[in-house]
């Protein structure tokens, strides 16, 4: 990695908070050239395209050299490129080194959609972001709070939860940087495969990336 690189690393402490579609976004959002690594399988349907039978999951857990992440790269837009999982990242034994392999290969803007729990230990130290995927869900503030700490969450808000943002902040000591509102729209592209070519409005700028 460079100086001008970046990673942007998500999760969340409960299935169901919008990691993936999340991750998604915020690459589809983004104006720079961004590369989306998933380790939890589920970006190549939510993108529109064929589920690979080898991503990067079966690197991490092979001994093949950096340079054959390339083969394993498809394009989504003219900006966009997914490095698919295969599998989840938590089926597989991966060597801690190889952590470390796959963050020295990485260049520009990356996310990495690490799923649903803490992330890995390596990737975690060396993302320049960390955001926590959540909803306002008691169950789901409870899980993160035992987990690692985030440098941001990402809100998906949905009508008729109590607990409110700051809440969130106080219990999980992370400030909020994106809300995300419940639409329908997004459940729409996604179920269709389009999200990568009619990015609802509610998701264009979850950032300033």
């Amino acid at each position: 990695m460079e100086d001008s690189d970046m990673i942007t690393l998500c999760w969340a402490a409960k299935g169901g908070s919008g990691t993936t579609v999340t991750v998604a976004a915020l690459a589809l959002s983004s104006t720079t050239p961004t590369v989306i690594v998933d380790l939890d399988g589920d970006l190549p349907t939510v993108l529109g395209i064929d589920e690979p039978s080898v991503g990067v999951v079966d690197w991490l857990a092979g001994d093949t050299p950096a340079d054959h992440l390339s083969r394993l790269s498809h394009p989504i837009t003219d900006q966009v490129t997914l490095v698919p999982a295969g599998r989840p990242w938590r089926s597989a034994h991966i060597a801690p080194h190889r952590w470390d392999t796959l963050i020295d290969h990485l260049s520009g803007r990356v996310v990495v959609d690490a799923g649903t729990g803490p992330p890995p230990p390596q990737l975690y130290q060396r993302a320049d972001e960390r955001f926590l995927v959540t909803r306002a869900c008691y169950l789901s503030l409870t899980a993160a709070v035992r987990g690692p700490t985030p440098t941001g969450i990402i809100l998906v808000d949905e009508p008729g939860r109590r607990l409110k943002a700051r809440d969130i902040e106080t219990a999980c000591q992370a400030p909020l940087v994106s809300r995300i509102l419940v639409d329908p729209t997004v459940a729409s592209a996604v179920d269709t495969g389009l999200l990568a070519h009619r990015l609802p409005r509610s998701l264009r700028h979850l950032l300033a990336a």
